[in-house]
């Protein structure tokens, strides 16, 4: 019997892409016509649903975790959307799905957001879960930080197998004696070689810090040594890595850019082996990883009349620190845009605690979005040179393009300038569609 929900959502799919509309329609529709499309379809999976979720690196870390378990020979389903909702969840399992509902999967591999996965894990149990890093992140969507714990926590809770944590983060590494106890579920850790903590400040440790960068690790973070981890990352040289997995040192050139996804790295090798145990092939493993790009506005580079335009997705605190640091600004012309969206969150204050010293030497060519004018402010109050203040995405856009024709340029971009960047890119390249 062909599921009329399938067909229904399919019919929603190619006439929302024919007018544009968003990915996650089909998903919002079958989830109301039949509210266990999603459990029912993600119980045929043989090998289970793994989880992915935190506050920063979501989408790049659930692309590693898929690419490096196709190189192993798995067929993986995930929501490529980035809709990272229940009905884009929804929506993905619509796509992929064939007309009389079966889905050719071994696995699945689903990147959530925090409050959304709560919802998500109390209509179906994953088998795995890979929870990243609690950050201060939309806090006028979730109050406080430790909102954010708690669901990260929930999702743990209702983890069948096994829990993948991050033991640097406090309140990650909390998680192991709180909800994966509750579940009785198996606890992995990745985590950092002492040196390289500095790089990588919990959020606590962000705050008390002047440069946002602390030269040891604080009180909170100590205890991190006791906790055995499956992966650690050893040391990091632009964009080699060396990890230590289960005793055995390994190294790679990584495609993409910046020490925060060759940490989500470090989560993904420790995911992949509790999945696949002795079964690992290292050496296809390795690949792979190699040759992992960037998710789409995540270190996205594209190419603009012959130069290399980037895309940095920026949407708190610790992303727009780690994202200022790992790459180098004097050499390319720099663009930031800020939107207050409710994708983005609508509160902008923490851009007063990012440290923009970094961009005084070159300064940022334009800044832009809706939120153009605070950005320019916070730029002024950090001694950082600006140029042009337009709150319209696409007019800066051609702008900036035609005023550095010769250089190498890079956007910093909350959520939805990134989205609407894209968009108007594909007027100059190609860029690839994700819906």
């Amino acid at each position: 019997m062909i599921p009329v929900s399938v067909l229904v959502g399919k019919a929603v799919r190619a006439a929302s892409r024919l007018k544009g509309g968003g990915s996650a329609l089909p998903g919002l529709v079958v989830e109301r016509m039949d509210p266990d499309f999603l459990a029912s379809m993600l119980a045929r999976i043989p090998q289970g649903v793994v989880v992915v979720s935190g506050t920063n690196g979501k989408t790049t870390t659930t692309k590693m975790v898929v690419e490096l378990l196709e190189s192993q020979g798995l067929r993986v389903f995930t929501n490529r959307s980035g809709s990272n909702f229940t009905r884009g969840v929804v929506a993905s399992l619509v796509a992929e799905a064939s007309v009389t509902g079966r889905l050719s999967a071994d696995i699945a591999v689903l990147e959530l957001d925090e409050a959304h996965a709560v919802h998500f894990v109390r209509q179906f149990q994953p088998t795995y879960s890979l929870l990243l890093n609690v950050l201060r992140d939309q806090l006028d969507r979730f109050g406080e930080i430790d909102t954010t714990a708690g669901f990260l926590n929930t999702i743990a809770s209702r983890t069948t197998g096994t829990v993948v944590l991050n033991r640097e983060d406090p309140r990650v590494a909390r998680i192991a004696d709180q909800g994966a106890a509750q579940a009785g579920a198996d606890v992995a850790y990745f985590g950092l070689a002492p040196s390289l903590r500095r790089l990588f400040p919990s959020d606590d440790d962000m705050r008390g810090s002047d440069e946002g960068v602390v030269e040891e690790a604080s009180p909170a973070a100590v205890p991190a040594d006791a906790l055995p981890a499956d992966v650690l990352l050893t040391a990091v040289e632009g964009n080699r890595a060396e990890f230590d997995v289960l005793g055995q040192t390994l190294e790679a050139t990584l495609a993409l850019k910046g020490v925060y996804n060759i940490f989500n790295a470090a989560a993904a090798l420790t995911l992949v082996h509790r999945i696949l145990g002795d079964r690992v092939d290292r050496t296809s493993l390795l690949e792979s990883l190699a040759n992992v790009t960037p998710a789409f506005g995540r270190g996205e580079s594209l190419t603009v009349n012959g130069q290399d335009l980037e895309l940095v997705l920026v949407k708190n605190p610790s992303g727009f620190r780690l994202g200022l640091q790992s790459f180098d600004n004097s050499s390319c012309a720099t663009m930031i845009a800020v939107n207050d969206n409710y994708a983005d969150g609508r509160d902008m204050s923490w851009l007063w605690d990012v440290d923009f010293d970094i961009l005084r030497a070159r300064g940022v060519d334009r800044v832009s979005g809706v939120r153009a004018a605070d950005m320019a402010l916070r730029l002024k109050y950090d001694d950082v040179a600006y140029g042009t203040v337009n709150e319209d995405l696409a007019a800066s856009l051609d702008a900036f393009i035609a005023e550095h024709p010769d250089e190498p340029k890079r956007i910093f971009c909350t959520y939805t300038a990134m989205l609407a960047l894209r968009k108007e890119l594909a007027r100059y390249t190609t860029v690839k569609d994700f819906s």
